[in-house]
């Protein structure tokens, strides 16, 4: 099992991301936040579990965007180690670089169509499910 925070601003991908999980058969729980402030919050708070965690971000948010989130998030020592995959709409190259640097372990921008979506969705769920995680 493992617990999935969704930093998301967008509730039509909010929305894509739950009915891809209900399709593709994935159990995890999902929470939500819908910037960094709110994701930070959650993490500190306990509110998501800090066993096998993971953490999907969007870049593009009101208040705490992505990177500064990243960048919060790694300063802080315990949850540093947190894994971070970007699920975005920004194809920018700096994006990307910044993103890396902050020690992300993928960078996927967000597919147009729901199909599309499912896939990766499912790709994410097989590569969570194979990798050893704390």
């Amino acid at each position: 099992m493992l617990n999935i925070l969704l930093v998301e601003d967008d509730e039509v991908d909010v929305m894509n991301v739950r009915r891809a999980f209900q399709k593709n058969n994935i159990a995890n729980p999902l929470f939500v936040a819908g910037d960094g402030e709110e994701a930070l919050a959650k993490l500190r708070g306990g509110e998501v579990p800090s066993e096998r965690r993971i953490v999907l971000l969007d870049l593009n948010m009101p208040r705490m965007n992505g990177i500064e989130f990243l960048r919060e998030l790694r300063a802080d020592p315990e949850l540093l180690r947190t894994t971070v995959v970007v699920l975005t709409t920004s194809s920018d190259e700096r994006d990307k670089i910044d993103a890396y640097n902050l020690n992300v372990a993928g960078y996927l921008l967000k597919p147009v169509t729901f199909s599309n979506f499912c896939e990766v969705m499912a790709t994410l769920n097989k590569y969570w499910t194979l990798v050893e995680m704390p």
